[in-house]
Order: structure tokens, then sequence, then C-alpha cells
């Protein structure tokens, strides 16, 4: 029961954060509904099974069977993930697949995912400048359409060096606001 309570909590912290974050920059559905998947059975029982407080336990599952069956349920219904928007392709790899640009309020969303989930791995220890250290470190990535990803690497840098009143103002400017 102990593994129930503590994923629940922390996924629950999570979803809190991301909110506050999109609240932030006036994203307000998106920040009410982010990750109520993560409540369903098929990723929140997989969650509570590998749960180990300082990582995602997608990746423990990964680890144990070669593929995460929770991230797969999880990225196809939650549009903030780039993975979410890769497409067939009939013109760049025809039969294969290719990336698609993700509109802006889902970038935004992406964003806030990120600092959250930093935050609640690096607890006391969160810098700004982490969730952009996690993301160039990260493995071989997914296929991200390079519009996604100049956007998301510029916030990142922002919120590296200038904090997160500077970069909520640029997104709230530039990906909520703009005409």
């Amino acid at each position: 029961m102990g593994k129930l309570w503590k994923h629940f909590k922390t996924i629950t912290y999570h979803k809190y954060l991301v909110a506050k974050g999109c609240f932030r920059v006036g994203l307000y559905r998106q920040g009410i509904l982010h990750d109520l998947s993560k409540y369903c059975p098929s990723e929140f029982l997989v969650g509570a099974r590998y749960f180990q407080g300082n990582r995602s336990p997608n990746n423990a599952e990964r680890e144990e069977k070669g593929y995460s069956a929770a991230w797969l349920h999880h990225k196809g219904r939650n549009k903030h993930h780039y993975e979410y928007w890769i497409d067939y392709s009939l013109h760049e790899i025809p039969g294969g697949m290719a990336p698609v640009p993700m509109p802006d309020r889902y970038i935004a969303e992406m964003i806030m995912d990120r600092i959250a989930a930093s935050k609640v791995y690096k607890g006391k220890d969160y810098k700004d400048s982490d969730p952009l250290e996690y993301y160039e470190q990260g493995p071989e990535r997914a296929p991200i359409h390079e519009d996604t990803q100049k956007k998301l690497h510029r916030m990142l840098k922002l919120l590296a060096e200038k904090g997160e009143e500077e970069t909520f103002r640029c997104i709230r400017r530039e990906f909520v606001k703009k005409k």
C-alpha cells in the first residue's frame, strides 16, 4: 500500500505544479486537465508498481519489459508530449513516420510539464537550469519537428538563464496570447 500512496502523492503534486505554471501563463483548461490519464488503472497501477520516487516509473517498466505500456498509453492521450505529434509521412519518408509541428499551447504545457517533473524529482535541489540539462543530456530522441524543437529549446534556455518570471512572461506573450 505504501507505493500506491507515494505514487498517488507524486503524480498529484506533479499535476498541481503543472497547473500552477499553466495558470500563470493563462492556460487554465490545460492546467486542470493535465495528465488525467495518469489516474487510469493502465497507467496508475503500473506507476505504483515501478515507483521509485526519484525518476519516472516508466523507465523502470521499460528496463524490465523492454517497453513501457504505461508510457504508450500516456503519450497517445496527452498532446503536451511531442511523441503524440508523430504521423505517417507521405513525402519526406514515404511510409515512414515523421514529426508534425505542435500547436504553441501544447509546447507551453510541455514546458510546464518539464519544469514540474524536474521540481518533483530534484526536490530542494531544483535549479531553473535542470529542465534544459535533462533535455540536452537525454538519450536519442524520438522525432520532434524542427519548429517545435527550436521553440522548446529556446524557452528552456531562457528559463536557465533568466528564470521563471521572464520565461513565463515570454510564453504568455508568444505562445498563449499571440494573435
